[in-house]
Formats: C-alpha cells, sequence, structure tokens
C-alpha cells in the first residue's frame, strides 16, 4: 500500500475520532493531514488500489455522515437557547440578515 493511502486512511481514522470524541483541534488536524493526502493521491494514484480508494470513500462518507449528525445537535441546542443560525439565503432584498429571537431562561 502506498504511503498516500496509508496517511489518508490514518486521517480519516483520526477524522472519525476527533468526532466522536468532540475535539475540534484533532478534527482540524485530521482535515488537513486527509486533504494532504488527497492531493498526493490526485497527482499520483497507485496501481490496483481501487478496492482500498472504495474503502477510503465509504470511510469518508461515514464520516460526514457523523459530522451532518453532529451539526444538528448543535443547532437544535442553540435553537433551544433561543440563538439561531446564520441564515443559509439571501432575501428578497438581497440581505442575508440574521433574525434572533430571544428566549428568557429565568425571571427575577
Amino acid at each position: 500500500m502506498s504511503d498516500a493511502l496509508q496517511r489518508l486512511g490514518d486521517a480519516l481514522a483520526g477524522e472519525r475520532q476527533a468526532l466522536i470524541d468532540h475535539d475540534v483541534e484533532g478534527l482540524i488536524r485530521a482535515t488537513q493531514d486527509k486533504i494532504e493526502a488527497l492531493r498526493v493521491l490526485e497527482r499520483d494514484v497507485p496501481e490496483g488500489a481501487e478496492a482500498r480508494l472504495r474503502e477510503l470513500a465509504e470511510a469518508n462518507r461515514a464520516n460526514g455522515a457523523l459530522l451532518a449528525r453532529r451539526r444538528r445537535e448543535v443547532n437544535w441546542a442553540l435553537r433551544h437557547l433561543g440563538r439561531t443560525e446564520s441564515a443559509p439565503a439571501y432575501d428578497a432584498r438581497g440581505q442575508s440578515d440574521t433574525l434572533t429571537a430571544s428566549r428568557s431562561i429565568a425571571v427575577a
């Protein structure tokens, strides 16, 4: 197995572990490692690596699904704290204003 394939596999494993551990810094490092390994592989794909690349692509999809789940969890928590995510699109005036709704947690 080529060094770049091994690096990509290690990066994807690190990315998954960082997502499970809620480790933002680890996720950033693993994602950078993944991008670097992918750049090397784009220039020179090893012969006979199709099966391994399919495995790695599936691991990447699984990480993407886990990341989407984490994002939904964060958005849910923010909504319940009275915060909203930034607007996903522009309005009719071409603005992307964020509507904020306040929610009292306690009354004194």
